[in-house]
C-alpha cells in the first residue's frame, strides 16, 4: 500500500472514527484519532484479512495498551537487600523488620545479587502476562497453530487453555516479536521490559519489599497460587495486584526479559537504564513458576538464566509487554 493510500485511510479514520468498520473500540488512554490510526495500520498490515478478524486485533492492541500501568521513574538499589534470617512469609512487615541491617541474611543464595545504584526513566509495564487468547490471535495472523494444539482436546487439561491464563513460551524471540507486533500497529516503542525495569515495579518503585504482591507476603489461596499440587497455569487476573497494580510479578509463570544473563554483570554495569550486557547465550528471566518452592524464588530479587529456546511451550514460561516510554500516551 502507498503512502498517499496510508495517509488517506489514517486521516478518514481519525475524522470519521471508523475504518471499513461501523465502530472503533473505545480506548481508556487513547483519543478516537489515535485508535483509528492504528486501526488504519491494521487495514495497511493485513489488507486480505476478514474484518471480523481486522477489529479483534484492533481490540486487542487497544486493550493491551489500555492496560498498561505507567511506572515513573527513579533510583533504588537494585539487588539483594537482605532479610531477617528466620521469617514466615506470610508476614507482613517493613524492612528490615526490626532486624539490625548488619544482622540480615541474604534473601537468595546467590552472592552474585549484590545491591548497586540504578537510576530508570519512566516507562509503561503491563498490568498482566500476556494472555493465551492474544498470543493465539498473534500466531494466526503468522499462519501458526495455536500452542500446544495436540493437547486442547483433552478433557483434563481443558482448564490449561482458558484464553484468560498466560501465554506459554518456547522461543525468547517469540516473546519479544509479539511485544513489538504490538508496538508496529499501535505506533509506540513496546518490547520486553528490562530486568531493572522489571524489579522496579516488582519493588512498588525500588522499595524493599520482599514478595510482589498486594502486601509484600505470600499467602498461598489468598494473593498466590495454592500449595502442592499446583495447577499447571492460571488466569493472569486471578489474585490481587500488587500497590502498582501489576499482576502476579511472581507466580504462575516466570517472565522472560530483554537482557542476556551474566552472572558479573551488575558488578559495573551502567547507573542509568542498564540494559544487560551487548551479547550472551541465555536471557534473564523474573519471578517463579509452578514447580519451584515459592518462599525461596517468589522474592523481588532472585535473577534467573534462560535459555533462547526450548523444547516445546512451557505453561511455567510466560512474559508481559512494557513501553519505552516516559510521558503518558
Amino acid at each position: 500500500m502507498n503512502m498517499i493510500r496510508t495517509l488517506a485511510l489514517v486521516v478518514g479514520c481519525a475524522a470519521a472514527a471508523a475504518c471499513s468498520s461501523a465502530n472503533l473500540p473505545e480506548s481508556q488512554k487513547l483519543s478516537p484519532e489515535k485508535v483509528g490510526e492504528i486501526a488504519a495500520r491494521i487495514e495497511a498490515q493485513y489488507p486480505n484479512l476478514a474484518q471480523d478478524k481486522r477489529d479483534e486485533v484492533l481490540r486487542v492492541v487497544v486493550r493491551s495498551l489500555d492496560e498498561m500501568v505507567f511506572i515513573e521513574g527513579g533510583s533504588f538499589e537494585m539487588g539483594d537487600f537482605g532479610w531477617k534470617c528466620d521469617f514466615d512469609p506470610a508476614e507482613v512487615c517493613s524492612w528490615p523488620c526490626g532486624i539490625p541491617e548488619d544482622s540480615l541474611c541474604n534473601i537468595t543464595r546467590d552472592s552474585e545479587d549484590r545491591p548497586h545504584e540504578v537510576e530508570l526513566s519512566s516507562y509503561y509495564l503491563a498490568a498482566k502476562k500476556t494472555t493465551l487468547g492474544d498470543f493465539d490471535l498473534y500466531r494466526s495472523l503468522l499462519g501458526k497453530e495455536p500452542v500446544r494444539s495436540e493437547l486442547r482436546n483433552r478433557e483434563r487439561l481443558k482448564y490449561v487453555f482458558d484464553p484468560m491464563n498466560a501465554a506459554p513460551v518456547r522461543d525468547w524471540q517469540e516473546a519479544k516479536d509479539y511485544c513489538q507486533w504490538i508496538g508496529q500497529v499501535s505506533g509506540y516503542a513496546v518490547d520486553l521490559p528490562t530486568e531493572a525495569q522489571w524489579e522496579y515495579a516488582a519493588r512498588n518503585r525500588g522499595q524493599n519489599i520482599l514478595y510482589p504482591t498486594n502486601d509484600g507476603s505470600l499467602k498461598p489461596d489468598g494473593n498466590f497460587p495454592g500449595e502442592a499440587p499446583r495447577p499447571m497455569t492460571e488466569r493472569v487476573d486471578k489474585y490481587p495486584p500488587n500497590p502498582l497494580g501489576l499482576y502476579s510479578m511472581s507466580g504462575i509463570a516466570i517472565e522472560v526479559l530483554h537482557d542476556w544473563y551474566a552472572d558479573d554483570y551488575y558488578h559495573d554495569s551502567p547507573k542509568r537504564n542498564p540494559r544487560g550486557p551487548a551479547t550472551g547465550i541465555e536471557k534473564v528471566a523474573r519471578g517463579t513458576d509452578p514447580i519451584d518452592t515459592p518462599w525461596l524464588t517468589a522474592n523481588t530479587v532472585l535473577r534467573r538464566n534462560h535459555p533462547l529456546k526450548q523444547q516445546k511451550h512451557f505453561f511455567s514460561v510466560s512474559f508481559r509487554c512494557a513501553i519505552q516510554r516516559d510521558e503518558p500516551l
